[in-house]
């Protein structure tokens, strides 16, 4: 009897597996219509409640793949690259433009013109609609006040020019909006100049460290005089508390600013291109940029929003975003940056 209990067991455990492997409706019963592939290079905290809500609001199932911090969203831009003969991804949020742009060079990326994008400025978008930036960060020196009289551009220049640069302090460019930086810089004048004043910094000791993040401690804790950062991270230590101030980082002859928007784009041939388009106008809506504003990253709009219901801190940020220089020449050497840095790093 117990072995006819178990051939029975057994033959109801089998029958079950088959059931599990047919083809069909997902486990919940979701319509796979209704379900979007997201890959998000934004940090989860942020991005997690905005997904979240547009589920709710839309009954779409959002399927996310979030970067790892390590890689700063380069590691989903090589994925989309892998995969694009056999995309699995609908939608790319990217927090770093030009590897956006670089998708779209490779042909990764399909247009869809958001009824949403019309209020972005031209450029802060793709005029073909490959994809839409919205919710900008922008490149910051982080100044120490304790340490450094008068804050301002003119002793940032002193600073610069001197002998040793051992209490400055910038993240590694291979990742991160310092490779956007890096390639600005790059843009603006040629590849050799970039690696000219690249080793300048470096023979004068500047101090490099894995992020934005370790930037900002370091000049908040007083170990590091100036650094290069973004807004996020500097706001990071003024609501810390910390004797910090930030100022725009300008470049090439009409001292602009670089501005680095989040981007979202819809995928070259992918799955679900309805739910895709449902996620992309919902992510480009003013409501969007104004919760990504108000909160601790203090996002700066690229779009028309309700101006009172801007952070006061904010609304500085998006007179320094309005210098902000474009960033074409950049997109057309960041892969030579990249390939660059990456040898660099590997010989060191």
């Amino acid at each position: 009897m117990r072995t006819n209990i178990a051939i029975a067991l057994t033959i109801l455990l089998l029958v079950g597996l088959l059931v599990l492997m047919q083809p069909g409706e997902p486990p919940d019963g979701t319509d796979e219509s209704q379900v979007v592939v997201v890959y998000c290079a934004h940090d989860a905290s942020f991005a997690r409640p905005i997904i979240d809500e547009f589920e709710r609001r839309s009954g779409i199932r959002v399927e996310v793949r979030y970067d790892e911090e390590a890689s700063k969203s380069l590691g989903l831009t090589r994925l989309l690259e892998a995969e694009k003969e056999n995309p699995r991804c609908d939608v790319f949020w990217n927090n770093q433009t030009l590897g956006t742009m670089r998708l779209q060079a490779l042909g990764t990326l399909q247009p869809y013109v958001s009824p949403n994008a019309e209020r972005i400025g031209s450029r802060f978008k793709d005029p073909d609609g490959y994809w839409t930036g919205f919710a900008g960060r922008l490149r910051v020196w982080l100044l120490n006040t304790g340490h450094v009289s008068p804050a301002n551009e003119e002793t940032i220049r002193q600073i610069l020019a001197g002998d040793s640069l051992r209490r400055v302090t910038i993240a590694k460019a291979q990742f991160g909006t310092t490779l956007s930086h890096y390639s600005v810089i790059a843009g603006l004048t040629s590849l050799r100049d970039l690696q000219t004043w690249h080793h300048d910094l470096i023979d004068r000791g500047i101090r490099v460290v894995r992020g934005n993040s370790m930037t900002r401690d370091l000049v908040a804790e007083g170990v590091c005089d100036l650094g290069f950062t973004d807004t996020d991270d500097a706001f990071g230590a003024i609501d810390s508390g910390h004797p910090v101030k930030m100022l725009p980082v300008r470049v090439g002859p009409d001292s602009q600013t670089i501005c680095i928007p989040n981007s979202v784009a819809m995928i070259k041939h992918c799955p679900h291109p309805d739910a895709a388009k449902a996620f992309i106008d919902y992510l480009l809506r003013p409501e969007t940029e104004l919760r990504l504003a108000k909160s601790s990253s203090r996002q700066i709009p690229l779009g028309e929003v309700e101006s009172e219901s801007v952070p006061q801190e904010v609304r500085g940020l998006q007179d320094w975003a309005a210098d902000a220089i474009d960033l074409s020449a950049a997109a057309d050497v960041n892969s030579h940056v990249l390939e660059w840095l990456t040898s660099e790093y590997i010989e060191k």
